[in-house]
């Protein structure tokens, strides 16, 4: 890729690497084929493998479009160019020729647009209509008919691309933790929304490239920027690793990448499988024994598409897919225990270093609730990769690549959803029961620490009110895994259900506004309008509509520009917030208090505990008379205990004696 990109810089240059055969019952077809023009020095490269069936002098019709829009048509005799004599006549089964042709015309060159050596992922498309010489040159009385696609060499799938979002989303997650450390909650509550809502869009870029449509290039390319965020990343030790796992455990993995030099892959773009539905898929064709398939089409070549496309242009090969991504998975989660644990003992190494007071200081609230905030951690690490591996273990389901990997699936699928509806349960319960005795779900959701601490992060980004917004939320995700997953053999079914599902979330946080501020439900939103016309996209791309093919060119180039915008725009926001979050010495005040009183309970329990230590302090000072408290009072009354008596936003401290 590195090698094409630098070439293409150097010099003019269109390539493509696969030939997709357009015509049920065509008389022709191809197993590998490559080709490199170059304008600058009126070259052609052309390399073909493939298969025919008709005998005879042949003519072919060659039409080439750019974004559905044709700028050239002319027609090619095989006899009259010296390296196409093997087709002259074709008569053989097997075709082989691996050729150069200098001084192309420059009239074809002339045709060419300029615009069609600069812009990104270019959507160019060359068809090849095969006649009888001398045969009038309409459908009927066709043989056969073959495409390809061309490339420029540049593309918008850039690796600085993906460190950079990668990168801002993990500040934002970082800031809110060492904000919520430094016991500033409400800016971490917004800061922690922020970068997550911003994470959550970036999954859902990847799950349109993801879902089984034939996308246009521009957006094939735009959403593999964010796989790495269901952690679809390739890391050769981690491939390796895969492999061997897989036939550890009884399972055969593909080899599409290791025969690339004597088979085509044919990325499943647009326009496929509109003229491929019945000959093109083998689907007893496999590569391996088990469920799992790799479609191919008659001439032998791969085809993949959906979860298998993602995987390939990664690259890795489809059957590495699953543990890739269990494996990054288990690594995010880890590293961020760590870090956490890490983070404690250094706390305690200041402050017995007295590089810290042990009392009242910065990270006060992390020493005393560290553990709790531990947990909490590993349940909002069990949210975030929610959507990518339900999505991933439910199509494992479906491909069986060992016994072991669906095993894994299993463990996944009803852990993490065992983990998540529990805990959405547990929340539900808490508010429903301070609803009824404090006439709020605000109160016993923001006094009990370790409620906010542990569970805080499925309800903290909502109004108290909306507290049960999280259910919805994560039946939304759960539905459009489902989809997704399970749907690979039909784009269609998809593209409807996204549809349909985005609708729906887009309805209802527009009516319900469930986020904790006006801010956060614009936010949110936009990012629902947005995501609901991905989907709206998405089904153009399926051409059900049977539209023109420059509606489907045009669309893509929209669909492309309408989420780099909104991308920036996202990202700016959780930068902003969260360098004001650790620069600021108060950023508090950067927040308006919550309507729900939230705040006020925060505080009190804070105060609360606070009050608490400093009588357990004053009484361990206490020891030599000082005070009032003796040892022998100590043993005298041993009942004497301090505890909190809920209200209405106010607590007091009631002495309760019971003597022996």
């Amino acid at each position: 890729m590195a090698g094409r990109a630098s070439l293409a810089s150097a010099e003019r240059l269109f390539q493509s690497t696969s030939l997709e055969v357009c015509q049920d019952n065509s008389t022709i077809t191809a197993s590998l084929f490559n080709v490199a023009f170059t304008p600058g020095n009126q070259s052609l490269s052309l390399k073909f493998q493939g298969q025919s069936t008709h005998s005879g002098n042949v003519t072919f019709n060659v039409t080439a479009s750019a974004y559905g829009y044709t700028f050239l048509r002319t027609n090619l005799d095989p006899c009259t160019y010296e390296g196409l004599t093997t087709l002259c006549p074709l008569d053989h089964i097997e075709i082989a020729f691996d050729e150069k042709f200098d001084n192309i015309s420059t009239n074809i060159i002339g045709n060419i647009p300029g615009i069609a050596y600069t812009i990104p992922d270019l959507d160019a498309v060359v068809e090849i209509n095969m006649f009888a010489r001398g045969d009038s040159q309409v459908a009927s009385h066709r043989l056969g008919c073959v495409r390809l696609r061309l490339s420029n060499g540049k593309t918008v799938n850039q690796t600085a691309v993906k460190w950079v979002t990668a990168a801002i989303a993990i500040i934002g997650l970082l800031a809110s933790a060492i904000v919520s450390g430094l016991g500033h909650t409400n800016t971490a509550a917004h800061v922690s929304l922020y970068a997550t809502a911003l994470f959550s869009y970036f999954q859902n870029i990847a799950i349109i490239g993801l879902c089984a449509v034939p996308l246009p290039p521009i957006v094939l390319s735009w959403t593999q920027d964010f796989v790495w965020s269901a952690g679809i990343i390739r890391v050769g030790f981690i491939q390796k690793f895969a492999t061997w796992y897989q036939r550890a455990t009884s399972g055969k993995p593909t080899s599409i990448l290791t025969t690339l030099t004597s088979k085509s892959v044919q990325v499943a773009k647009r326009g496929l499988e509109s003229n491929s539905k019945n000959f093109l898929v083998g689907t007893g064709h496999a590569i391996y024994k088990r469920v799992q398939t790799v479609t191919t089409t008659a001439g032998g070549s791969f085809i993949v598409t959906g979860l298998q496309r993602a995987a390939f242009l990664t690259p890795m090969e489809p059957t590495n897919l699953y543990v890739t991504c269990v494996t990054f998975y288990f690594i995010f989660c880890i590293f961020t225990l760590l870090v956490i644990s890490l983070f404690k003992v250094l706390c305690d190494v200041a402050i017995r270093a007295k590089w810290m007071e042990s009392q009242n200081n910065r990270f006060q609230d992390f020493q005393d609730n560290w553990r709790i905030m531990l947990k909490g951690t590993i349940f909002r690490l069990i949210l975030i990769g929610y959507a990518p591996m339900m999505i991933l273990s439910l199509w494992e389901f479906t491909q069986v690549d060992s016994p072991a990997e669906v095993f894994l699936a299993v463990i996944f699928f009803i852990g993490m959803n065992g983990a998540l509806y529990l805990a959405a349960f547990h929340v539900m319960t808490i508010a429903r029961r301070s609803g009824h005795k404090h006439q709020t779900p605000a109160y016993l959701l923001y006094t009990n620490a370790t409620t906010l601490k542990k569970w805080g992060f499925l309800f903290i980004q909502f109004r108290a009110s909306a507290y049960w917004y999280i259910a919805p939320t994560l039946i939304y995700i759960l539905l459009k895994s489902f989809f997704v997953g399970l749907s690979q053999k039909s784009g269609l079914t998809q593209a409807i259900a996204l549809v349909i599902i985005e609708a729906a979330a887009l309805i209802g946080v527009s009516v319900i506004r469930p986020y904790m501020d006006k801010t956060s439900n614009s936010m949110h939103i936009a990012i629902c309008v947005v995501q609901f016309l991905n989907a709206v996209f998405l089904l153009i791309f399926t051409d059900v509509f049977d539209g023109p093919g420059l509606l489907i060119g045009v669309v893509g180039v929209i669909f492309f520009f309408v989420n780099v915008i909104f991308v920036f725009v996202l990202l700016l926001i959780v930068l902003v917030a969260s360098t004001l979050s650790i620069i600021r010495k108060d950023p508090e005040t950067r927040y308006q208090p919550m309507g729900d009183n939230r705040g006020s309970f925060i505080k009190s329990q804070t105060t609360l505990t606070a009050e608490l230590d400093m009588l357990a302090a004053t009484a361990r000072d206490a020891g030599d008379g000082e005070g009032g408290y003796t040892k022998e009072m100590h043993g005298r009354d041993t009942s004497r205990s301090i505890t909190p008596r809920p209200s209405m936003g106010s607590e007091r401290l009631s002495v309760r004696s019971r003597r022996h």
